[in-house]
């Protein structure tokens, strides 16, 4: 089955925490803190895998999750840091936020590429020690990971795509050109999915694609063209094949015009893109209907090969020119990674550090995910670990929120779990 798209969960891991620990050694009085640092988080990684040609393993796996690092541990131990989540991917995988669209990476080469970052390990007790806190009793949480959901978008990497109507003769001339073994017959969408093949010329090649077949309203989403015109989209040089016998009743002008306006309709960037016409099953056309189409053709400034691919006939000269034509081209197009706009950045700020305060019963409830790693590792029994808290509350804006809000003295607070009255 191929499968070219799909939406997943990643998320890196979570640093590990500090450690609250103090020293303990025979004959050594009041050896101090010394609670280590927690571990980072392991990153998720994605690289091209060359033998990978669908996404087909994420439609059945939805979830990719890093490990978490080790907590910190006593003698200033630093946790083990995780390893990395590296996902395979085929080569030409665009990579998308499923909410906003943007694209985070373009899987288009060897290198891995770190879409999410995770978070570094939280510091031990021993980092908290002053000549006023020599036993600090308590410790920073590890850092969460990034997560995201993704949409994973593969877009072949193709130098030619080959485009037209339903057999018109490009699986054989796709067969005829390169190593490439696609299933033909004569009937229409024979071609189910993408086929990719090496054409070999001179001393250099280059990638053909042969793209299933459109049909008139494709770009609307009628028959199976509109499934696959993102593979075009990379594609240097687009060869256009046309069925000129017009055995099937249909006319090669109008097909030619039909085609170009599906791509058009599709992305206007698509139908800018450099042109190459092949006139397919010249053996079964008159003269007559060849030389027609060809005036047409060439009073489009384009080029026109007559080609029979089911003989070979006109396939060298076709590919001579594709070859021509390439060396003066741009490379594959490779798309750039998209920065945060100005409202993911304050949708990802409120995310890290934003809070919510709602009064139920008479009681502030306090919801914020990042402050709950924090109330786990504050010790409610020290004066000092309390004091820690408190400035956690405070320079977060919590606390001034909570008087904007008009709390009065021994009101309740709930913090998950926790609840204190408020002292001014």
């Amino acid at each position: 089955m191929f499968v070219d798209k799909a939406r997943i969960f990643i998320k890196a891991g979570d640093g590990g925490n500090g450690a609250v620990s103090f020293h303990r050694e025979k004959y050594v009085a009041s050896g101090g803190p010394d609670g280590g640092d927690g571990g980072k988080g392991g990153d998720i990684i994605f690289v091209a895998d060359t033998n990978l040609s669908t996404l087909i393993d994420f439609k059945y796996k939805k979830k990719y999750i890093a490990q978490c690092g080790e907590n910190g541990g006593t003698n200033k131990c630093t946790g083990k840091s995780a390893p990395p989540l590296v996902i395979r991917v085929p080569k030409g995988t665009l990579i998308k936020d499923s909410n906003t669209g943007r694209i985070i990476a373009d899987i288009s080469d060897e290198e891995q590429v770190v879409i999410a970052r995770g978070g570094n390990g939280g510091k031990g007790n021993q980092h908290f020690a002053t000549p006023s806190r020599q036993i600090p009793r308590f410790a920073k949480p590890g850092f969460p990971g990034e997560e995201f959901d993704v949409t994973l978008e593969l877009k072949l990497l193709a130098d030619v795509g080959l485009v037209g109507f339903p057999n018109v003769g490009k699986s054989t001339l796709i067969s005829v050109v390169s190593a490439a073994k696609p299933k033909i017959a004569n009937y229409h969408f024979t071609t189910l999915t993408p086929i990719l093949g090496v054409v070999r010329h001179n001393d250099k090649s280059f990638v053909m694609a042969d793209i299933p077949g459109l049909v008139e309203g494709a770009s609307d989403g009628i028959g199976l063209g509109h499934e696959f015109l993102r593979h075009v989209e990379r594609c240097r040089l687009i060869v256009h094949v046309v069925d000129v016998s017009g055995i099937e009743g249909r006319n090669p002008i109008d097909d030619f015009e039909k085609i170009n306006l599906e791509l058009a309709n599709y992305s206007e960037e698509l139908s800018k893109r450099p042109q190459i016409v092949a006139a397919n099953k010249s053996d079964m056309a008159s003269e007559e209907q060849i030389n027609e189409f060809k005036t047409y053709i060439e009073s489009k400034g384009l080029k026109l090969f007559v080609i029979s691919a089911a003989t070979t006939s006109g396939t060298k000269d076709l590919i001579d020119e594709v070859a021509a034509e390439l060396e003066n081209l741009p490379p594959v197009k490779v798309y750039e990674a998209e920065p945060l706009s100005i409202e993911e950045e304050m949708k990802l700020h409120e995310k890290e550090h934003g809070f919510t305060i709602e009064k139920v019963d008479g009681i502030y409830v306090v919801t914020a995910k990042w402050l709950a790693p924090i109330l786990y590792n504050v010790n409610m029994d020290d004066y000092e670990s309390l004091q820690y808290f408190q400035r956690i509350l405070k320079t977060s804006g919590i606390i001034d929120e909570l008087e904007k809000m008009g709390i009065q003295e021994n009101d309740v607070v709930s913090i998950y779990d926790f609840e204190f009255n408020y002292l001014r």
